[in-house]
Formats: C-alpha cells, structure tokens, sequence
C-alpha cells in the first residue's frame, strides 16, 4: 500500500546558462542534486551541459528539419526525456546568455520539446542578483509553452560577498540558500505532479 502510495521519481533538466567550470550556476545545480539526493526523493536532477552545443545554424539540419547534429540530437533527447526543467540562468548585458539561448532555440526546432512542462529559475549575480535575465527567460518561455513557476524565486547576491555564498570551486556554501533553493524543488516538484495529474 504504501508504494503504491510514493510519488512518482520526476527527472529534472537542470541547465546553466554558464559554462565555465567554476561557475556559480553550475554550483547551484551540483547544490539542487544534493538537495534533492538529501530530502526530496522523488526528484532526480540531470545536469544538461550545452557547451558542446553548435550554435543554431538550420545549413545543419537534415531531412527537412527533423534531423540534427548528433551533439544537438542528444540534448534534444534529454530535454524530451524531462519531466520538468531547472534553469540556473547568470546576466549577461540584462538577459540571459548566448549558451543558454543556443540551447533554448535548438531544443525549439522541429517539435518543440520545451512545451507544456513546468521549469524554475535560480539565479546568482549583483544587486538584482540576476533577476533581470529571469524575467528575460520567463518571457521567452511564453513563447515556448514553458511552465513557470511564480514562487518562490530565488536571486543570489553574490557579486558583493561571493565567499559568503561560494567556494573557490562554484559551491554553494551558503545554508541558507540552501534552504531557499529546496523550496524552490519542492515548488517545482509539486506543480509537475499537479500538471501530470499524479498528485
């Protein structure tokens, strides 16, 4: 009875607008897993890198667009594969970034993968901590048919304190970010349950 009664484990995409290897939004990502592998059981984290990633270029698909490099194949299928999305989204010039905008498009063309499924955003920066490249990326998931959740958001004022909140690494350090970005799993968690009709 009680297994039956477990909820289902939800694979989330986590993808970092970042590639650097250090970097913050990776570090948030690396700090959702452990969260994740900690107390929230039925939440399974898959980091999506999309360094690898060719920028979108269409002269690259084949059989009139429903064929693509295998490196953009692959990331397609993860994408397809999730059940839900989390998105660790750094400001570039007031929005998000190149890598992460490759991303979002290539995933796009054809059938678009991103429909219809829930995503978070956590974010790391200055004064606003990344919060306008969040609401860049909440528009662009209009378009797309992304599922955002509203609350809680998480902005990191790193800039100002970086030690404060990471390590040398990217790692987060900070309990309670740590705490805040659980909530926002929890929130993410709960929303897909209730989108997919199992809770």
């Amino acid at each position: 009875m009680e297994a039956s009664a477990a909820k289902p484990v939800l694979r989330v995409a986590a993808i970092s607008g970042s590639i650097r290897k250090a970097s913050w939004h990776r570090g948030l990502i690396r700090a959702a897993a452990e969260v994740c592998e900690d107390s929230i059981p039925g939440l399974r984290i898959d980091e999506v890198d999309v360094g690898d990633l060719p920028m979108l270029n269409t002269d690259l698909e084949t059989d009139g667009g429903k064929a693509f490099p295998p490196a953009v194949e692959a990331f397609r299928a993860r994408v397809r594969d999730a059940d839900c999305f989390l998105f660790a989204s750094p400001e570039y010039n007031y929005s998000i970034t190149s890598p992460l905008k490759n991303a979002l498009d290539w995933a796009s063309r054809g059938v678009n993968l991103w429909a219809d499924k829930p995503g978070a955003i956590v974010c790391a920066g200055g004064n606003f901590g990344g919060g306008r490249s969040s609401y860049h990326l909440r528009q662009i998931g209009v378009f797309l048919d992304i599922h955002f959740i509203n609350k809680p958001e998480l902005f990191v004022w790193s800039f100002y304190e970086p030690d404060k909140y990471f390590d040398g690494d990217g790692n987060l350090i900070h309990a309670e970010t740590r705490e805040r970005l659980k909530q926002v799993l929890l929130a993410l968690q709960a929303f897909t349950l209730r989108l997919q009709n199992k809770d």
